[in-house]
């Protein structure tokens, strides 16, 4: 079975909020640098939909080809962005952790940024997380759903490690 945020201790919630959106070349850097570090049990990216089709006026349904919207790896997982990247979100195992996530940060965003410690992530099945995963959900999932999306849009990083 897997282990639950829950049943790990006491694990800290951390928000990491920059001064600005970031581009894809530096949402990249960050993101590989953050996966790179032990200790992260999840974490989601959330920022402005880019999106795919002009949703209304004379343009409709036309295709938008916004210059942020990149396929980046991270690792051996390609992922496309479909967000710009306006905070990140992680659930991470102890103070360590926090102190060379705060480094990362420090090195990847030059522009500033704002580092919270609080409760960002749902660590406990919500009526979103039932309505499209049913009860017997990945607990290393839970409260990452977005109930407006109509396409699955989590990616696990280091399948290895949720697996076990």
């Amino acid at each position: 079975m897997t282990e639950t945020s829950s049943d790990n201790g006491n694990p800290i919630q951390i928000e990491i909020f920059p001064s600005r959106l970031v581009r894809p070349e530096t949402a990249k850097e960050l993101l590989t640098e953050i996966s790179n570090l032990d200790g992260i049990i999840r974490a989601f990216i959330q920022g402005p939909r880019l999106p795919t089709q002009v949703p209304y006026g004379p343009a409709k349904g036309s295709v938008v080809n916004h210059p942020s919207r990149e396929h980046i790896q991270i690792g051996d997982t390609d992922i496309e962005l479909s967000v710009l990247v306006g905070r990140i979100r992680l659930e991470i195992e102890d103070e360590d952790v926090k102190e060379n996530l705060r480094e990362v940060c420090e090195r990847v965003l030059p522009f500033g940024f704002e580092f919270r410690e609080g409760l960002f992530i749902q660590k406990k099945q919500t009526v979103s997380d039932y309505a499209k995963r049913g009860p017997g959900a990945d607990p290393k999932l839970l409260g990452l759903y977005d109930p407006k999306s109509k396409v699955d849009n989590i990616t696990v990083l280091n399948s290895e490690e949720s697996e076990a």
